[in-house]
């Protein structure tokens, strides 16, 4: 029986074995100032060759002050450049996946310990560093950032276009802009964050209008023929906050532009956001943009197994499924949800004895 999992999907010249995404997930773990290393190769690897369409590599800084930790990854540089290709070339060519990264910048929320190491804000003598935001507006409880200039803003523009050319230099099939989970795009985005009174906030198409101009540069800068897309907070989860209707306006520049798919994950701005978490939590957002605003959407956060995702993409809520922390728990996720749905996911040749067909042959 036909799977809408199973099937293939196309953003614009590349075409995806299946609708399983894995998300970007932060790892903490770069060396050499934001290099990826041996953790990552193991990292994307293992996940390239467990059948999942598409592989999205975690949120990389294109600015030094841009990292979430001093050990997240990074993209300002060229010497950064040849730790992803190692990563790419091996995803290529064992897993037969496309491999994705996620530009980005924390802005507000920059400068911390890794989660296991407190989560804390660092001060400067601990190697952190001073951050930038919108507006002076601090993340509650953190230093207070310094508002971005017109000159920083045009530098800031210029540092996406880099790091996008960068990411083609290392092999990348798709590049995302992280506008979400209160960094620095969404905290341009949000009347919680942005407190300027110049043409960068104020209204809604005041507050669009820097994380558009950035999504141009980037698409002018990126291969016509490979896709752009955009995860974004739909919701501040705060009354008086950034919402759904926002984030479907929103949608619908970003698609004007070149746009090629929204992921709506949410919430992240401020910590007095009230979420109910449950099983598919956030995807009605996705359900709302993609009719909304006609766009192609990734939906995203506790989608448990496959017909769990089975049942979101036949309803018409979403295009593409993406699994984050249920891949790293379970890394052969996308096997399994085969296994239920009577479907084939890939296997490299070196695992094809452990499928379930072949278990039982003579050795």
């Amino acid at each position: 029986m036909p799977s809408s999992l199973f099937s293939p999907f196309s953003l614009r010249g590349l075409q995806l074995d299946n609708r399983i995404v894995v998300s970007p997930m932060a790892q903490y773990s770069a060396i050499d100032g934001g290099v990826a290393g041996d953790w990552h190769l193991m990292h994307i690897g293992s996940l390239a060759v467990s059948g999942p369409g598409l592989v999205i590599m975690e949120a990389t800084a294109v600015q030094p002050s841009g990292r979430v930790s001093p050990v997240c990854l990074g993209l300002w540089s060229d010497a950064q450049v040849e730790g992803l290709r190692r990563v790419t070339d091996f995803a290529h060519a064992h897993g037969g996946v496309k491999i994705g990264i996620q530009l980005a910048h924390a802005g507000r929320k920059a400068s911390v310990a890794p989660p296991w190491l407190t989560g804390k804000e660092l001060s400067v003598a601990e190697g952190g560093w001073d951050t930038v935001g919108p507006s002076t507006t601090p993340y509650p409880g953190r230093r207070t950032p310094a508002a971005l200039d017109d000159a920083a803003l045009a530098k800031l523009t210029a540092d996406y276009v880099a790091a996008t050319r960068r990411a083609h230099e290392a092999g990348l099939d798709l590049l995302e802009l992280h506008c979400a989970h209160g960094y620095l795009l969404n905290s341009f985005l949000s009347p919680l964050s942005n407190d300027r009174t110049d043409a960068y906030g104020g209204d809604i198409e005041g507050r669009m209008k820097f994380p558009l101009s950035v999504f141009k540069a980037v698409r002018a800068a990126w291969p016509e023929n490979l896709p752009l897309g955009v995860r974004i907070s739909a919701t501040d989860w705060v009354d008086g906050g950034w919402d759904i209707d926002a984030s479907v306006t929103f949608a619908k520049e970003l698609k004007a532009l070149g746009c090629d798919y929204v992921t709506p994950s949410s919430g992240g701005v401020v910590p007095e956001q009230k979420i109910t978490v449950g099983p598919g939590y956030q995807v009605p957002f996705s359900a709302a943009i993609r009719e909304q605003a006609g766009i192609a959407t990734m939906a995203v956060g506790m989608i448990g197994d496959g017909q769990h995702a089975e049942q979101i993409l036949d309803s018409g809520a979403a295009d593409l499924i993406a699994i984050g922390r249920g891949m790293t728990y379970d890394p052969r996720w996308s096997w399994h949800a085969a296994e239920k749905l009577g479907q084939r996911a890939a296997f490299p040749p070196q695992y094809a004895r452990s499928h379930p067909s072949m278990r039982n042959l003579p050795r």
